[in-house]
């Protein structure tokens, strides 16, 4: 069709002969030849083919390798060319180790391909460096779609430069794939679940917003290929216990339908509407029933009523686990029927060759599962593969080009740099010591102490990228950049901190004019697989910074945090010897640089970041890990109690005023949407971003709500003295409320709109304005609008 021609070599067997020239083939060949009067002649001459040892054939010799083709029939043409067991094998084949790659399919010339990616901030766990950007809870810190974006798209650009790589050179081992496990969009619902650094945040609505700028950044904007494609997970109701009080693997999350709802799958429901290809069922039940075996889940809601027409990947053993930890069946060809019949494509396996989905011949066989029901679980998964490109010419597809020059490029170290940057929150800042001039410390000697100063194992958290060593700064690194007097002390040898040397730390202190605190948490101390006990900074980091502040004789004390979930530093937010605290997160390879950028006023760096996250005020306020009621949890629920820093919190180099709040119109149909703007100037000397949050609070809802719910965010660049209007709509889906459906209901709604959240005691010194409307008419089903 294209006019290239191939010579393939084939065995004389009649069988592999018969498979390339099918009927359509066999009907050219009548034209071609002209023996359309004689049957004779041209049985003899088909036969005379069949004898050679090559067959001479062009382009796209089968319609699903025909790009002028639609994606349907190309999709069909492929999976009903497949045998029963070739098509068990690509839905067991998800990785890792002997669980993976996809086998190739020879005899079609499909290739093998490895579905086994992570892609949180970075191509992880891939052979060879790549840039490493912040974790994904400082990401979200940001409050930045656009950020998001960018990293998604930096990332999904140099998972295909080193695939195109590891392609051709004939390696499909793990990781070496284009089909991300990301992003993680699970609630931060619990302070101390160890895999709150892989997740956006407590707040559904922001969780949805940056997971829908994640999948279009990672999946690009090419309209007919995908650069990688997106896995949002871990679907659903997931967010601790990893290990304590019971085990990830056999928990069971008991869930009101309600909570459910409005809490667990907006987010995925928003990924879903952003184009994700793949969504990853989770090890736990959800009331009762494992998520990689819940027709609710997988088939009724993500399928039925959002429409999802992707695949859905196990998470690594979790198909195993329903038998094995849940006890939810007796083997594994009773697990192979529940989650195949649930909605489940592709099963990633702990290194295991003969797993779960290996019993599904076993259980057509037996009349379990229908052939049928088998194909439609594998459409998805060459679907994903032809957008990729696969079975395409490969110059037709521009990002076939992409080489390994495009991987760690100055571009995408810059981006690193910037998220870190972005991702920075300032809980505290007496007096305005910071930024410090250049003045201001030139010649100075300043200590940086602690163990997260010059240790850059602890700087990245989990699921990142191994960059180049020569691109990684830590903060003692950073702040030798500088024309001062550096002196360094770690006091603990690990983040741990169980053995502690205060000579050290005191020695380097006494003498210093500007003391620099790195304290936090790392992976030793929370991550996938490890829960934390409580709030506490780990060992004796407290300790090193209350001898810290007792040796600095009224010197400044910065203290720099290094973690995921909320620390209770009450002691260092009210003494007034330490006099700023900056949230870091874990902010990869430009730690160091960030940081000088951040305290020093060099680039005229102004932190803009807030916490994606309610922080407690103590363990009184934090509930078991294992009740899954959303009652005193994150800022929508969180009652009465007063936490240490609220959700959306963070400080500013410059002051924020807001005014001319104006709505639409004070009285909204059913249906209706509602369009706001407001005013916010820039009232400091120094240029800055200033993240407007909207909050939309119902006054007399006919079942349980959020105290108030976050509906709109605008991270928004401000020069000092200028202004800049903000707009947004809230829709009506915003305002529904779950009760046995999604529901609109009249009545009154306030809007709170500024820097925060309204009615905090932890507050920035900028004004929250309020206005209130009106919702006319009587209660309808959303569906009905």
């Amino acid at each position: 069709k294209n006019g290239n021609c191939a010579v393939r070599e084939e065995t004389s067997g009649t069988r592999r002969h018969q498979e390339i020239l099918t009927e359509s083939s066999l009907e050219s060949l009548q034209q071609i030849t002209r023996v359309k009067r004689s049957r004779m002649h041209f049985r003899n001459l088909v036969l005379l083919l069949l004898s050679l040892n090559t067959v001479v054939f062009c382009g796209q010799d089968y319609p699903f390798m025909d790009p002028s083709l639609p994606w349907h029939e190309r999709v069909n043409d492929l999976v009903n060319r497949l045998t029963l067991e070739e098509m068990v094998l690509q839905m067991a084949r998800g990785g890792a180790g002997k669980n993976g790659p996809a086998p190739p399919i020879e005899r079609l010339g499909i290739k093998p391909y490895s579905w086994n990616t992570e892609c949180l901030r970075g191509d992880a766990e891939a052979p060879g460096w790549a840039t490493s950007f912040p974790q994904a809870l400082g990401l979200a810190a940001s409050f930045s779609s656009d950020l998001i974006y960018r990293v998604a798209n930096a990332t999904a650009t140099e998972v295909r430069a080193k695939h195109n790589y590891f392609t051709s050179i004939g390696n499909y081992d793990d990781h070496t794939g284009l089909s991300c496990f990301s992003p993680v969009i699970n609630i931060m619902r619990h302070p101390l679940w160890g895999r709150n650094q892989e997740t956006f945040g407590e707040d559904p609505f922001l969780s949805g917003a940056l997971s829908t700028a994640f999948v279009k950044g990672l999946q690009g904007d090419h309209p007919r290929y995908i650069k990688a494609n997106a896995g949002c997970k871990h679907f659903d109701v997931h967010g601790g216990p990893e290990n304590i009080p019971v085990s990830r693997f056999s928990f069971d999350a008991k869930v009101e339908e309600r909570d459910w709802r409005m809490t667990f799958l907006p987010q995925f429901q928003a990924c879903v509407q952003a184009g994700t290809y793949s969504i990853m069922c989770s090890y736990n039940r959800v009331n009762g029933v494992p998520a990689c075996a819940n027709k609710k889940l997988l088939t009724d809601i993500l399928r039925t009523e959002w429409g999802f027409p992707g695949y859905v990947v196990s998470d690594e053993g979790a198909l195993e686990f329903i038998m094995e930890k849940h006890k939810y069946t007796k083997n594994f060809l009773e697990t192979a029927i529940a989650s195949v019949s649930a909605g489940c494509n592709l099963e990633l396996a702990f290194d295991l060759a003969d797993n779960v989905f290996m019993k599904i011949q076993e259980a057509i066989a037996e009349g379990n599962i229908s052939v049928q029901l088998v194909k439609e679980r594998v459409r998805p998964l060459f679907y994903t593969r032809m957008r990729l490109g696969e079975f395409d010419p490969s110059d037709m597809n521009p990002y076939s080009t992409y080489d390994q020059s495009l991987v760690q490029s100055e571009e995408h170290r810059k981006l690193s740099l910037e998220a870190a940057i972005q991702s920075f929150v300032l809980l505290k800042n007496l007096k305005g010591i910071l930024p410090f001039s250049i003045r201001d410390i030139t010649g100075k000697r300043i200590a940086v102490v602690g163990p997260f100063a010059d240790n850059t194992e602890v700087l990245f958290g989990d699921y990142s990228p191994v960059p180049d060593p020569q691109y990684i700064s830590t903060p003692r690194q950073g702040l030798e950049t500088l024309p001062a007097d550096i002196h360094f002390a770690a006091g603990c040898s690990n983040p741990k901190c169980d053995q502690y040397s205060p000579t050290e730390v005191k020695t380097v202190v006494q003498s210093a004019d500007i003391i620099v605190v790195c304290l936090g948490t790392g992976t030793s101390i929370e991550t996938e697989g490890m829960d934390r006990r409580d709030l506490s900074l780990p060992g004796h980091q407290e300790n090193l910074l209350k001898d810290v502040v007792s040796t600095a004789a009224g010197h400044p004390v910065i203290l720099l945090l290094f973690n995921a979930g909320p620390l209770d530093i009450s002691w260092a937010k009210a003494n007034e010897s330490v006099n700023a605290i900056l949230e870091c997160f874990f902010p990869a390879q430009s730690t160091g640089m960030a940081i000088v950028k951040t305290l020093v006023d060099v680039d005229e760096v102004n932190p803009a970041g807030r916490l994606p996250a309610t922080w407690p005020a103590g363990m009184e306020q934090v509930p078991a890990m294992e009740n899954y009621t959303m009652e005193g949890r994150t800022y929508r629920y969180y009652g009465g109690q007063v936490p240490l820093y609220p959700f959306g919190y963070g400080l500013s180099y410059t002051t924020f005023s807001y005014s001319n709040l104006i709505i639409a119109g004070t009285s909204v149909p059913i249906c209706g949407n509602l369009t706001m703007s407001v005013e916010v100037e820039n009232a400091g000397q120094r240029d800055g971003d200033e993240v407007v949050q909207l909050y939309l609070h119902w006054a007399h809802a006919s079942v349980p709500v959020p105290r108030w719910q976050l509906v709109g965010t605008r991270r928004i660049p401000i020069p000092a003295g200028h202004s800049m209007k903000a707009h947004f709509q809230v829709t009506n889906e915003q305002r529904a409320v779950w009760a046995d459906q999604w529901l609109l209901e009249p009545g009154s709604f306030t809007l709170y709109v500024g820097g925060q959240q309204p009615f905090q005691e932890t507050r920035a010194s900028s004004n929250v304005l309020q206005a209130e409307f009106t919702v006319s008419g009587t209660a309808r089903p959303l569906k009905q609008c």
